[in-house]
């Protein structure tokens, strides 16, 4: 299960954003990841990032690269938590690696 709840808030503040978030939530729940070849495979230009505290997030390109849906994703227990959704200005900011 993946908590709209984020990405909701974040659409309601930039309205171009529902869609593409709404198609990637879709493709996530149903999904079955084991690594991070296999998210690529749906999305080829995902990353995975490790941040200062040791946890590897893996960052999506949504919307045509306008906005980065950054998420931690459990493959061991198929469980992916959204830990930020930004546009392409503030990931460039690099506060949410702190």
């Amino acid at each position: 299960m993946i908590s709209l709840k984020p990405l909701r808030e974040f659409w309601r503040r930039h309205a171009g954003a529902e869609e593409p978030l709404r198609l990637w939530y879709k493709m996530a729940t149903g999904a079955e990841w084991s690594n991070l070849q296999e998210v690529r495979q749906a999305y080829p230009r995902a990353d995975g990032v490790r941040t200062a505290g040791g946890d590897t997030l893996t960052v999506f390109n949504i919307g045509g690269n306008k906005y980065r849906l950054i998420a931690r994703i459990r493959y061991d227990y198929q469980l992916v938590n959204v830990r930020a959704v930004l546009t392409h200005e503030e990931y460039d900011e690099d506060k949410w690696k702190e």
